[in-house]
C-alpha cells in the first residue's frame, strides 16, 4: 500500500536544537495543531561508523519522559543487531538502522519489531537501492540519506531522488506498506522536491530549530510537502 496519499510527516531533528534544553525543544513542537511535529528525530552516532559522536540510549530514555511526540531514532552505528533492541525496549516509536551496518538486516529488524518498535533501513546517498528492494517487506520505514551521515547542516544532494522515485514505482507495484523517509539538507529550498519525488516524511534540523519559531517553521515546511505533493505525477 502506497503511503504517499497520507499527509506530509515532519520530523525535527533534535541534532540541530540546543543539547541543554532538550526538554524545551521537544515542547517547541508539540504544541496541537498544525505546528506539531509527526516524529522526533534522534541522531544516534558512534564515532565508529560515522565520524562523529552524539547521543545514546540514556538521552532516549530522559526524552521519553519529557515528550508524548513518537521518537524516531536513526542509528548511525555499529554493530546494530546488539544496540538496536534497546532503543526499542525503552520506547521508542521508530528504529532505524544503516543497511551498510549488518550483514543480516532483516534479523535486525525482526529484533526491533519484537522489542515494540516500527523497523526502519537506512541507505547512504552512494549505497544502491536494488540489493535491498526483496526485504523490504521487513521493514516499516526505509530512510534515505540525502546527504553523507556524520553530521548537520550539510547540503542536500538532488541526485538521491532518483531512488525516491525508483522505490516509490516499486511500492507502488509491490503493494507494500513503507513509509520512505528523507533526511540531510531538508529546508524551505529542498522540501518542494522531495515530496514531488515521493517522501513520506521529512527530517528537518536547522530548517527548524533554526527558525525563531520551531513550530512555525513545522507547519510551513509541511505545508509546502502538501502543496508540491499534489502537483506531483508520482
Amino acid at each position: 500500500m502506497c503511503t504517499a496519499g497520507n499527509a506530509p510527516m515532519i520530523a525535527p531533528s533534535i541534532l540541530s536544537a540546543d543539547f541543554a534544553n532538550l526538554a524545551d525543544e521537544a515542547a517547541a513542537v508539540a504544541k496541537p495543531g498544525a505546528t506539531r511535529a509527526d516524529w522526533l528525530h534522534v541522531d544516534v552516532m558512534d564515532n565508529h561508523f560515522v565520524p562523529n559522536l552524539t547521543l545514546g540510549l540514556p538521552i532516549v530514555e530522559s526524552l521519553l519522559k519529557a515528550t508524548d511526540i513518537p521518537l524516531d531514532c536513526h542509528l548511525m552505528i555499529d554493530n546494530p543487531d546488539r544496540w538496536a533492541p534497546p532503543y526499542a525496549e525503552a520506547g521508542a516509536h521508530n528504529v532505524t538502522f544503516h543497511a551498510e551496518a549488518t550483514d543480516n538486516p532483516i534479523a535486525v529488524a525482526r529484533d526491533i519489531r519484537a522489542a515494540g518498535a516500527k523497523a526502519g533501513l537506512s541507505i547512504k546517498p552512494g549505497t544502491a537501492l536494488e540489493p535491498y528492494l526483496e526485504i523490504l517487506r521487513d521493514f516499516d520505514t526505509l530512510l534515505i540519506m540525502s546527504v553523507e551521515p556524520g553530521f548537520g547542516g550539510q547540503k542536500f544532494m538532488p541526485e538521491v531522488l532518483e531512488k525516491a522515485r525508483a522505490i516509490r514505482k516499486f511500492i507502488d507495484a509491490e503493494d507494500l506498506t513503507l513509509l520512505v523517509e528523507i533526511d540531510g539538507g531538508i529546508n524551505a529550498d529542498t522540501i518542494e522536491e522531495a515530496a514531488e519525488a515521493g517522501i513520506d516524511c521529512f527530517v528537518a534540523g536547522s530548517a527548524v530549530y533554526g527558525a525563531a519559531d520551531p513550530g512555525q517553521a513545522v507547519a510551513a515546511l509541511r505545508e509546502s510537502a502538501a502543496t508540491a505533493r499534489a502537483h506531483s505525477d508520482i
